[in-house]
């Protein structure tokens, strides 16, 4: 068992994380908001045959003030809706910390190009909620 410091270790720790490390976690933050956006949507369909309702019948008018109370009062609702917003967000999530991650790595193209991807969503999203 060797003693003292290990440089190779120390070189590591200096250098920072893996450059896999930063897409691993990338697709982690893809599966966890996929699985979680699923297990809501599943909870809000559920809730909504408990309650004598149908999927096909449509679906409530989108109010995201009204989704806390909505989850807190076990209303199908604020479940749908929630997992639904976390659907259409989690793209956007990944790209915000690919952007973190790539800045941290000193990758200046990629954080450019992460800036753009993010300005494109966030300039769908003014357009679809004017349009409403």
């Amino acid at each position: 068992m060797p003693v003292g410091p290990d440089p190779l270790r120390e070189r590591r720790a200096l250098e920072g994380p893996a450059p896999a490390s930063l897409e691993v976690g990338l697709g982690h933050i893809l599966q966890l908001g996929t699985y979680v956006s699923v297990a809501l949507v599943a909870a809000g369909v559920i809730l909504l045959l408990v309650g004598g309702g149908s999927p096909l019948a449509g679906g409530p008018a989108f109010d995201l003030p009204a989704i806390p109370g909505d989850i807190v009062a076990l209303r199908p609702a604020g479940f749908l809706w929630l997992g639904i917003v976390g659907v259409l967000s989690t793209p956007a999530i990944r790209v915000g910390r690919a952007l973190l991650g790539f800045a941290r790595r000193g990758e200046g193209r990629m954080v450019a190009i992460s800036a753009g991807v993010l300005a494109v969503i966030a300039v769908g999203v003014i357009v679809g909620v004017m349009a409403r």
